[in-house]
């Protein structure tokens, strides 16, 4: 009897390592996982699942949806997911004000920003399963002592083992003693919930692994640092994020989300079918060898990861109306339903203006040099007539049409 129970059991263990190892980066280690895993089934105690979440950005797009989408695994084995809130190092920001990327927060807005997160991740996560707990509830009561004992744990050496440390260091470039302590403030959260396994994407690796230590300095067991690959955004250069401007939000309407997925570069299609779509490797492998051979086009095997992914934010029909919308755009080179209207003050009708300078102020490019590069690309027409010189110049009149692209159009109307 005993002989099979521990048959079943390590059945059990293995089939769950499959699961949580599927489509992650890394895993480590896997061998703790297994002891981890086996604990769990025997005491009939979930692991606790920790990933940090940064409160100025609450709005998600597909790339925390790959981690989502492995949290969610977690859960359906029977295991508990916290959200920690980085509400401390939020409400602090960046001291030393160099760094745009933390802006201090307050209170309320760190409130609101963690329960839009919660409601978005839950799209995905079973509530019943997710914590949402915030760091400044052990943070904030630390005195100095308990901080000079975190950092009594960790050494200089391995702080500069750090990629963008390494980098300052060695250009000469300062590094604060305050950035020192995010990377272990967040090693401090792993102790103060007792994570069994902390998960990020891979340019979390070096901040996971210094939980593994800090725990262990606290007499904890280390946890296990699971990292997610990183999906590419729009351009299929960078990861995808909102500062960059290259993601799909999971809130974004289906046809904005439609089109969207139908501009990313062919060869990051896989990584979208396998990350957020969870299509087996044999699948996607297949699919790429089909294109490659010729027997499937690009433009409709993206065509099925568009409608895919639509459908699963926002349901099969709401897909299908956008595919329809962006077939017909597409295809048939008509404008767009919808067109944007731009009311400028600042020029008049008869005005000669240069052509970047003018789709800058509608707002369909970020910058006049965003626009130069759009119009070298060919991806500019003025009423209908593609322009490809980026020093031209065009006679402003009310009612001109500015496309950008083959989806975002404009109406100007000029009243200066």
């Amino acid at each position: 009897m005993e002989h099979h129970m521990d048959k079943g059991l390590s059945r059990e263990v293995e089939r769950q390592v499959r699961v949580i190892a599927d489509r992650a980066e890394d895993v480590v280690t896997l061998d703790e996982l297994r002891q981890k895993i086996s604990r769990s089934i025997t005491a009939k105690k979930p692991l606790i699942v920790k990933l940090g979440v940064d409160p100025s950005a609450p709005d998600l797009h597909l790339g925390h949806v790959v981690v989502m989408k492995k949290l969610r695994e977690f859960q359906d084995l029977g295991h508990e997911i916290y959200f920690i809130i980085g509400d401390f190092t939020a409400m602090i920001g960046d001291p030393s004000g160099r760094s745009l990327t933390r802006p201090q927060l307050s209170r309320e807005e760190v409130e609101v920003n963690a329960e839009t997160y919660r409601e978005q991740a839950t799209v995905i996560l079973d509530p019943e399963r997710t914590h949402t707990v915030f760091n400044s509830s052990w943070l904030s009561p630390m005195t100095f002592a308990d901080v000079v004992r975190l950092g009594s744990g960790f050494t200089v050496a391995r702080m500069l083992e750090r990629d963008d440390f390494e980098n300052r260091y060695s250009k000469g470039l300062p590094i604060s003693v305050h950035e020192f302590l995010y990377p272990l403030a967040q090693a401090y959260d792993s102790v103060a919930i007792r994570a069994d396994i902390e998960m990020g994407g891979t340019d979390q690796t070096f901040n996971l692994l210094v939980g593994r230590t800090i725990q262990k300095d606290y007499g904890q067991e280390s946890q296990i640092a699971l990292t997610m690959p990183i999906l590419a955004g729009l351009d299929g250069m960078d990861k995808m994020s909102k500062s960059l401007g290259n993601y799909i939000g999971v809130k974004e309407p289906p046809k904005e989300m439609f089109g969207k997925v139908m501009s990313i570069p062919d060869s990051v299609m896989a990584s979208y079918f396998r990350l957020v779509l969870l299509d087996s490797e044999t699948t996607v492998g297949q699919m790429t060898e089909d294109i490659a051979g010729g027997s499937l086009h690009p433009m409709d095997a993206k065509m099925d990861l568009a409608s895919r992914i639509v459908s699963e934010f926002h349901g099969n029909d709401r897909a299908e109306e956008a595919k329809a919308e962006f077939l017909r755009v597409f295809r048939e080179r008509e404008l767009p339903t919808e067109v944007g209207e731009a009311h400028l003050t600042d020029v008049s009708p008869g005005d000669t203006v240069g052509l970047a300078s003018l789709i800058s102020k509608t707002g369909l490019a970020s910058s006049s040099s965003e626009a130069r590069r759009l119009i070298k690309s060919g991806a500019v027409r003025v009423d209908g007539v593609k322009v490809t010189s980026e020093s031209a110049s065009c006679t402003v009149k009310n009612g001109m049409l500015l496309q950008v692209g083959k989806r975002r159009v404009c109406k100007v109307s000029a009243e200066g």
